[in-house]
């Protein structure tokens, strides 16, 4: 291997450009995929709970897959590892183009899964922060998390116009040119592979994992993020159908993932601000909070186009991109960057579980019952627990402080 440099002012712009692309793109796919439920189900005469087993599978293998492609991308590189993911993401597109059932949505979802593993947060977070010094860190990768967000802006609402027109499997080829799209952008993202990475005194993946498992801080964030899982990914799949069941506007549901999108380039600016100056872990633990009053207030009271916008955009400041200088940066300060896409992929796991939850049982509820009251009511309890224990039990002893392991470069 050869000797790492330091990244001269182009290297990083490009490495920089290609995460946020790799997010804006591969986000912006992901998070219109509720807005296929409707017209799926009815053109395919599958039920919701099929559909939505299809999102689920896709959560738990993204989850169940990134701490292997963490590890891949951490001994044979990024570029590599995020070019793959990126035509993995075209053929699973494709097939669920040509679905003709439950069976080949399930696949789809299963090779889109990997392809996120490949693509998405973990790894373009390990790239985002081998480009900047630590000073910057936080800075920045709410900088490129907020840049991400802008196909969660435009994706949503551009494919509700096409499925307003045009059948399904349209969008679904629309989906496939982002995705072509995605491949130059990991290449550029891959750059970081020749820059320097720190590390803790652990020598090898095995001794900073077993590191992480004993590590409180670690493993709090990593349970909390289950409970983030849960909740956005229920939101993103079923905010569609419930506002279908309040006679609401469709359109209405692809404004509001869109609003839900361009706030969160506005939170992820103000968590990366927040995280550089505070303890990141606090600022985790408000979040969750302020999330679970949000859904108990949105959905005490019925839906208006006003109240489900307002919504949006509250939930937008709150959402999943400005965690991620947050949860990047804590894993950062405590292990350093050598093996930093194993231990992003290990609590992405966890995170996964609870989005494969939040999907599937959002549909089975909905499917058993007829409504989603029950589901909103589980998501907002354990979202404010989630960030009660986020705050007192998620911050370092002296024992986890990351200040007492020394970092060394290799």
């Amino acid at each position: 291997m050869s000797p790492a440099i330091a990244p001269s002012a182009r290297q990083a712009r490009l490495i920089l450009i290609g995460t946020a692309l790799l997010l804006t793109l591969g986000m912006g796919i992901r998070q219109s995929f509720g807005l296929f439920l409707e017209p799926v189900t009815r053109d395919l005469a599958v039920t919701a709970a099929d559909f939505t087993l299809a999102l689920a599978v896709q959560n738990i293998v993204w989850g169940l897959s990134q701490a292997l492609v963490g590890a891949i991308a951490d001994r044979f590189g990024l570029r590599i590892t995020m070019m793959a993911g990126a035509a993995i993401y075209i053929v699973g597109l494709g097939i669920m183009a040509l679905a003709q059932g439950a069976l080949a949505l399930i696949v789809s979802g299963g090779l889109i899964g990997i392809a996120l593993s490949c693509t998405a947060t973990s790894l373009a977070m390990t790239a985002c922060v081998r480009a900047v010094s630590a000073k910057q860190r936080s800075k920045m990768l709410g900088i490129v998390s907020a840049a991400g967000s802008l196909g969660t802006l435009v994706v949503p609402l551009a494919t509700q116009s096409l499925l307003a027109r045009e059948p399904w499997q349209i969008g679904i080829l629309f989906f496939l040119l982002m995705a072509i799209a995605m491949l130059p952008a990991a290449f550029w993202a891959g750059g970081a592979d020749k820059l320097p990475a720190q590390g803790t005194a652990a020598t090898s993946m095995r001794e900073v994992l077993g590191q992480a498992v004993r590590n409180r801080p670690f493993l709090v964030m990593s349970g909390a993020y289950f409970v983030c899982g849960l909740n956005l990914i229920f939101l993103t799949t079923h905010l569609p159908a419930y506002l279908a069941l309040c006679g609401q506007d469709p359109m209405l549901s692809a404004e509001a993932l869109a609003v839900i999108g361009g706030m969160s380039a506005v939170g992820s600016l103000v968590t990366g601000w927040l995280g550089g100056r505070y303890p990141k872990h606090i600022i985790l633990g408000l979040l969750y909070i302020l999330r679970a009053i949000m859904f108990a207030i949105y959905f005490m009271l019925p839906p208006t186009p006003a109240s489900t916008l307002l919504f949006a955009a509250a939930m937008g400041m709150l959402w999943w991109p400005g965690l991620v200088p947050l949860i990047g940066g804590l894993v950062a300060e405590i292990f350093g960057t050598r093996y930093m896409a194993t231990l992003l992929g290990l609590s992405f796991v966890v995170h996964q579980i609870g989005s494969s939850l939040g999907a599937f049982g959002g549909g089975l509820i909905l499917d058993l019952s007829g409504s989603y009251d029950v589901a909103w009511k589980i998501g907002t309890l354990i979202g404010f627990a989630a960030g009660v224990v986020q705050i007192v039990a998620g911050g370092p002893t002296r024992r986890d402080d990351p200040r007492m392991v020394p970092a060394v470069a290799t």
